[in-house]
């Protein structure tokens, strides 16, 4: 049997150039690409003044499907949300998003979607989810695989309560916005300004895990406990303040993060949001990692990567502005 473990020691992570263990073969491998948010207008910035590319992102998704599709052994990817832009011009919607998702169909296997924020300016979600493929129960982008006995993969909906997406006089959207109400004085919603520390993510570009589904994440932690398996958990909203930006967190990470804290099975997670990346490991032992953003590579550089997976940590091997990632589990 080859050996399926690549650390030892305690829980750690470093950022660098990666080669792949010698002998050790992954349980699996896959794909990663997030905020890609493509839009066929001029080039601009964000509120920060941080350059963005609308026209270009579609050219790094396409690398990234070649080069996926080169590498024989990987067995999905995982688009982290985002897939168009928000400043998408009115009526190209529904058209940019097909453009962008046939490309993705272009990959050699299957492609699991995430919902964000960019992807409800242009669309609701009952347009969204069935082009994306998206089997969520009432309109919920939340759900579950196992690609290997040994691991279980865990999509969060992180605009479940949000502002955005839902119909003007849904439940969802009202408990949301009298939240914002509460939490941000602002005229502008998706203004921090004046908020301070981790009240900075109150803004409706954000969103929260409403109750079922964390009712939902507690149950199917408690069955990949007793399966024995390991979780890497999705989001396109951060759950860490050490890897991401405190305007980028999801609303209720921390609620969130307990019922995750409660068990010993979640190992990873994943997020997009935040395009600058980063990556941190919590107090309780979690790899966090936040991915850069296909949107702000300048012509010809990229932001994409894959994921081998072994017994005992995960190797991500990124391309250009995705710096490479090894996060080894506590034993």
């Amino acid at each position: 049997m080859v050996n399926s473990g690549i650390c030892a020691g305690d829980a750690m992570g470093s950022i660098n150039g990666l080669v792949s263990p010698p002998g050790k073969r992954p349980l699996f491998s896959f794909g990663v690409i997030s905020d890609v948010q493509y839009a066929d207008i001029p080039d601009g910035h964000s509120f920060l003044g941080v350059p963005r590319y609308y026209r270009h992102s579609i050219h790094v998704l396409q690398r990234a499907v070649q080069k996926w599709n080169n590498h024989q052994n990987l067995n999905f990817v995982i688009n982290f949300g985002d897939i168009v832009d928000g400043k998408c011009p009115p009526g190209q919607s529904l058209d940019a998003v097909k453009k962008v998702n046939n490309e993705f169909q272009k990959i050699n296997g299957p492609v699991y979607h995430l919902i964000g924020n960019h992807c409800l300016y242009n669309l609701p979600r009952d347009k969204l989810l069935p082009l994306l493929k998206i089997q969520g129960l009432n309109g919920l982008a939340y759900y579950d695989f196992s690609p290997s006995p040994e691991y279980r993969i865990v999509v969060l909906d992180g605009y479940d309560i949000s502002a955005i997406g839902w119909p003007q006089g849904h439940s969802k959207t009202l408990q949301a916005l009298e939240f914002l109400e509460k939490k941000n004085p602002n005229s502008d919603k998706n203004s921090p300004s004046g908020l301070l520390g981790l009240d900075r993510r109150f803004v409706m570009f954000n969103g929260a895990v409403g109750r079922e589904q964390l009712e939902w994440l507690d149950g199917t932690l408690q069955d990949a406990t007793k399966l024995k398996q390991k979780v890497i958990v999705c989001c396109h909203l951060p759950l860490d303040v050490v890897a991401s930006s405190q305007e980028a967190l999801l609303w209720n990470y921390d609620e969130v993060m307990n019922v995750i804290h409660q068990y010993n099975c979640v190992k990873a997670c994943l997020s997009g949001h935040d395009h600058k990346g980063g990556y941190s490991v919590d107090s309780h032992g979690v790899h966090h990692r936040s991915f850069e953003a296909a949107l702000e590579c300048p012509p010809d550089t990229d932001a994409y990567g894959h994921i081998d997976v072994y017994d005992d940590g995960l190797l991500l091997f990124g391309t250009d502005r995705i710096q490479s990632t090894e996060m080894c589990f506590n034993p």
